[in-house]
């Protein structure tokens, strides 16, 4: 065949799979798109609808293949890239996976703003950054309390030697082993406190929402929302501020770009906030 028919045939066959996948014939939709790539192996849209397929089976060793391939031909694959984020947390490697989940908001963002998928792939990016913090904040505290007990132990140790060696100072001792056990358990306090949930600063919430800012965009007016909240409000309730009343078009929201940092620093501080964004 020439290079012409095989792709036409290939598209016919990636058409299949898609008719097989919407009738959830898993199975005969992977056969399709795998006669698809065995034609045409360098079309990434054929790897990333079979790696859908493997994913709605839970084969998540072959979505991680077929994403990895995908990527290697499209580094801008938001599916590539976020279908393999969620293949490597179902492996609980974290980190690379939030990091691939995370190029794909980027890239979604860019490529598509307004496209629902880049609202399901934040809530998958926070759902994996949250699991991410519950990890190494549960070894971090685990650490935490072994070097504290030891710490412990160590001043004991000291002062059942003081103890022995001088017995006439009997109460000045106990007081200062009590003071220095009140000093060591501080000090580990504050250490955990990176890892206690509290409250996310007011200035970093959107004021229609009252949730943390994924997107901040500032008006003219100077108040600062979250573009979807307020791409929304003018869509369905009209063209003005909330806060302001004054009048208000999508073309003049600007983003918040010092603020967006204030955000992305704060959540890589406190990982826990992630469970409310």
């Amino acid at each position: 065949m020439s290079p012409v028919a095989t792709a036409k045939q290939a598209e016919q066959l990636k058409q299949d799979g898609n008719f097989y996948y919407k009738k959830d014939r898993f199975g005969a939709a992977i056969d399709a798109y795998t006669e698809a790539i065995t034609l045409c192996p360098n079309v990434p849209v054929y790897l990333t609808n079979r790696a859908l397929c493997h994913l709605k089976r839970n084969d998540w060793t072959r979505v991680e293949e077929d994403c990895r391939k995908a990527i290697q031909l499209d580094h801008n694959s938001v599916k590539g890239h976020y279908m393999l984020g969620q293949a490597l947390l179902q492996r609980k490697e974290y980190a690379e996976g939030v990091w691939q989940l995370a190029k794909a908001l980027d890239l979604g963002r860019g490529a598509h703003p307004k496209s629902y998928m880049v609202e399901e792939i934040w809530q998958e990016l926070a759902k994996a950054r949250y699991m991410l913090w519950e990890h190494e904040s549960t070894k971090h505290l685990w650490e935490l309390q072994n070097l504290k007990d030891a710490c412990e132990l160590a001043l004991q140790e000291k002062h059942t030697f003081e103890i022995s060696e001088k017995e006439g100072f009997m109460d000045g001792m106990v007081k200062s082993h009590l003071e220095q056990l009140e000093a060591l358990s501080r000090v580990f306090n504050k250490a955990a406190e990176v890892d206690t949930p509290t409250e996310v600063p007011d200035h970093l919430c959107c004021k229609i929402t009252m949730e943390i800012f994924r997107d901040p965009v500032i008006t003219p007016s100077g108040v600062t929302y979250e573009r979807a909240v307020i791409l929304e409000h003018l869509q369905k309730v009209g063209k003005f501020d909330p806060v302001t009343r004054d009048p208000l078009y999508p073309s003049q929201l600007v983003p918040n770009l010092a603020l967006k940092e204030a955000v992305d620093a704060f959540l890589d501080r406190h990982g826990w906030a992630y469970k409310a964004a």
